[in-house]
């Protein structure tokens, strides 16, 4: 059993990182990137001739440069694992929500309690991370919903992490584990490690939310 736990540990820990890496790969893409050529394009297009407006183009052009080194502090501070689940599972979660809220798709709606909490469990920590991830991630492929809800709170030591979004819902005894592809079994398996207790609702129409109770530390 001990095995099984370091394995599942494990493969936990690569699936995180996976989807760090993913998330910075887009950041890179999307956000630095842009500002970058931005900045290019704004350098390229000035007239030394017309001192003033060269001279504004100069400063949003540095206002562009400092923005980009700000993002960049950002994500190298995730590479070394700094803002994972080392500073503790709410500043994980306000990492995650951060990702989410920059696409700009969603409206959020976001009440993280679990920020500087005196006590930590990295192994739970580590799998809370993970499952909340997959959960976001069957939100972006799967709800097609406009509004997500995410409260996560410390209440007499049970952890509580409830997602709700507004999309198309489903049938949940439709989507068994070889057919919804939705990481559902996964989800399951991961929270019966940590003795954790999951309520699905969903229904066509009526959008899906997702109870998580963990006892914690």
């Amino acid at each position: 059993m001990q095995q099984k736990f370091e394995s599942e540990m494990l493969q936990t820990r690569v699936e995180v990182q996976d989807q760090t890496m993913q998330s910075i790969a887009t950041e890179l893409h999307d956000n630095v990137g842009q500002l970058l050529s931005l900045t290019t394009l704004t350098l390229n297009s000035v007239n030394l001739n017309d001192v003033e407006k060269a001279k504004k183009k100069i400063d949003n052009s540095l206002a562009l440069v400092n923005k980009s080194i700000k993002e960049l502090r950002e994500l190298a501070k995730l590479l070394h694992g700094e803002q994972l689940v080392e500073n503790g599972i709410g500043h994980a979660i306000d990492q995650e929500i951060n990702w989410l809220n920059k696409a700009g798709t969603y409206e959020l709606k976001v009440s993280n309690q679990l920020l500087n909490l005196p006590i930590t469990s990295p192994d739970k920590d580590l799998i809370i991370l993970r499952l909340l991830q997959e959960i976001i991630n069957n939100i972006i492929k799967h709800a097609q919903a406009k509004h997500i809800k995410i409260d996560a709170y410390l209440k007499q030591d049970i952890l509580y992490l409830n997602v709700t979004d507004n999309g198309i819902g489903f049938y949940p005894d439709e989507f068994n584990t070889k057919k919804s592809g939705m990481g559902l079994s996964s989800i399951y398996k991961r929270m019966e490690m940590i003795n954790g207790k999951l309520v699905l609702n969903s229904a066509p129409g009526e959008g899906t939310s997702i109870s998580i109770e963990i006892p914690y530390p």
